[in-house]
Order: C-alpha cells, then sequence, then structure tokens
C-alpha cells in the first residue's frame, strides 16, 4: 500500500484501497501534505429541515440524520471553510477537488473554495433523467446537482485533464458541462443504502477527466464508497473517510465485493 495517514490504523484495507472511520477534521490534518492527486467530496447538504419528499412512490421524510443538519448559515459557512481549508493541505499543486453539493450548500462552497486559494475550472450540472416529484407544487421540479471542480489559485499550478478520452467518450465532441443521467440503480445498493447515494457513472467520468492510473484519490465523506469503488476498478488508490460506522460497514463490503 503507498498510502497511510500518520498515526492511524485503518477500519479497512486491501492492495490499493483504505478506509478509515473517524472524524474527517482530524484524520485530514493527519494526512501528508502535498500527498493526494484527487479529492471528490460529497459532503452534507444541509437540507434535513423537517420537509417531505418522494420516495419509491412514497411520501417519506427529507431528514437524513444529525450529520444533514446545522444551526445557522453561519455555521455552515464556517464548516465547509474548515474542511476545504484541510483538503488543500493535502492536495498536490497540480491536483484538483471536486465538489457536488445541491442548492442547500453549493453557493457556500464555491465561495469558500475561493476564499481558501482555490480557483474554480467547471461549474458541472448533473441533470437527473428520473428525479423524485415535488410533492408541494410551489417551486419547479428539483432535477439537478451542482458539481464544482477546482485547482489551487497559483500561476505554478496545472490541473490535469484527460481532455482527449473525455471527446472520445462524448463521440467526438468536446464534452459539455452538463451531464445527463438517472439515479442511483438498486444493483449498485447491494451491499447497503445510503440516503445520499451517488451512480457509479458520475464518479467514473470524474476519475477518467482528472486523474490517471495509480494516482491517490481522497473521499473525505465517503458514505458508502462510491468513489472507492470506481477508483478500484479504474486501478486509482483510494482512501475513504467517514465518521459513521454503518456506513463505513456499507464501505467495506462494497469494495470487497467490487469488480477489478
Amino acid at each position: 500500500m503507498k498510502y497511510k495517514i500518520s498515526g492511524t490504523s485503518p477500519f479497512y484495507e486491501d492492495n490499493n484501497s483504505q478506509l478509515y472511520l473517524g472524524d474527517t477534521f482530524e484524520l485530514l490534518k493527519k494526512c501528508k501534505k502535498e500527498s493526494v492527486d484527487l479529492i471528490f467530496a460529497d459532503p452534507p447538504y444541509f437540507l434535513s429541515n423537517d420537509g417531505i419528499t418522494c420516495k419509491g412512490g412514497k411520501m417519506v421524510s427529507v431528514n437524513k440524520g444529525a450529520w444533514d443538519k446545522i444551526d445557522s448559515v453561519e455555521e455552515k459557512h464556517k464548516f465547509n471553510r474548515k474542511w476545504i481549508k484541510l483538503c488543500k493541505r493535502v492536495l498536490k499543486p497540480n491536483g484538483s477537488i471536486w465538489i457536488s453539493g445541491t442548492l442547500h450548500n453549493i453557493y457556500s462552497i464555491g465561495m469558500a473554495l475561493e476564499q481558501e486559494g482555490f480557483k474554480i475550472i467547471n461549474n458541472i450540472t448533473w441533470q437527473k433523467t428520473n428525479p423524485p416529484p415535488n410533492l408541494a407544487c410551489r417551486c419547479f421540479t428539483h432535477s439537478t446537482e451542482t458539481i464544482l471542480w477546482a485547482q489551487k489559485n497559483d500561476k505554478k499550478s496545472r490541473h490535469l485533464f484527460n481532455y482527449q478520452l473525455m471527446k472520445e467518450l462524448n463521440g467526438g465532441k468536446q464534452m459539455k458541462d452538463v451531464w445527463e443521467g438517472p439515479l442511483t440503480p438498486k444493483r449498485e445498493k447491494n451491499n447497503g443504502k445510503h440516503p445520499t447515494q451517488k451512480p457509479e457513472y458520475l464518479l467514473e467520468r470524474i476519475l477518467l477527466a482528472s486523474s490517471n492510473k495509480g494516482d491517490v484519490v481522497l473521499d473525505p465523506f465517503c458514505g458508502s464508497s462510491t468513489t472507492g469503488a470506481v477508483a478500484k476498478r479504474l486501478g486509482r488508490i483510494y482512501i475513504g473517510i467517514d465518521n459513521n460506522e454503518e456506513y463505513i460497514d456499507i464501505s467495506k463490503r462494497r469494495l470487497e465485493n467490487a469488480q477489478l
């Protein structure tokens, strides 16, 4: 294994993957400076506000758990600046970071990126082909999420972009910043369910676009490790961190069953 978080034993590891159970902030502090090629982060969206949504044709609560609640806008922004600052420290000079979010947190994240010394490369819109309906009928159906792609705001930094591969995957045409596709299929939840699990095709495109085989990929809010399953399949070194043992257990099973 080429990567270790100092002074901490992994919850699980194999030849090219490690999972750590613990506080993201504390574990990021123990990561070696400028040691990661690519970061994908799917942080709390802070949308647990006691509202309702539709799932599988049934009315359900939008609440995800205590980890998805916060007291104020100020606390939310403080949280985002803190973890983004720590990610900048561990990211290599030519590395890049991808962060997904919705209207509940993405504007804070965009501002935090700039405040902490990042330059936004792209604003990707993920357009869901099968979003849940809007039950309140008081606004348009929420059918998109945003993924921000950023690099260090340094004249010497030159982020990796596998442009030609993206063009080939898009039928010989330049790939645009609107990516269309369905929600996570049931087959990707066979090892357990996570409330905000991303589909593998999203992470596959991100990893192919901005990393190479053997690169270190870090997910500081790994959840069920969609990032890890894809990283393992594509020959990347994966480091996943989460403070929820239930989700880390799902991640462990998923990595054990990941197809190489």
